[in-house]
């Protein structure tokens, strides 16, 4: 009987090997899968907020004069910046989205109350990372 014990001990060490090596396997692939998703989460972050903060450049008071134009930020900032750096202009001059601005909204308070009126205006930056923003205007008190 310990004869038959013995020879049994190398065949499950081979099994416990492959299985033990098929764990560890499918780990490295989660660990993979979960790193490629997770840069490609943090590459779209930074690409958003990139373009968010070149989103700034185009949310003036003018913006609403705008709806189903496509600008660049150059077209945008002309009008209150003298940019004589040629750099500087080529770069705001890549910089191109297309502008939506639907009906705008007002909003007033209900009948038989007091409170402040506004006009309600979103605005829809178009193109890579749309992004939609609110431009808020006060009309009484």
């Amino acid at each position: 009987m310990k004869n038959t014990h013995t020879t049994l001990r190398p065949a499950f060490l081979l099994i416990e090997l492959l299985v033990s090596v098929v764990i560890i396997s499918f780990s490295i692939l989660f660990v993979l899968q979960l790193y490629t998703t997770n840069r490609q989460q943090i590459v779209y972050i930074s690409e958003r907020n990139k373009r968010s903060l070149e989103d700034s450049l185009y949310l003036t008071l003018n913006i609403l004069k705008h709806h189903q134009d496509t600008k660049t930020a150059d077209d945008i900032l002309s009008r209150y910046f003298r940019i004589k750096e040629f750099d500087s202009r080529d770069i705001l001059k890549k910089n191109e989205r297309s502008i939506f601005i639907p009906e705008e909204i007002r909003i007033i308070p209900p009948p038989n109350t007091p409170g402040p009126t506004a006009i309600v205006n979103e605005v829809k930056l178009k193109g890579e990372h749309s992004s939609i923003y609110w431009h808020f205007k006060i009309t009484s008190f």
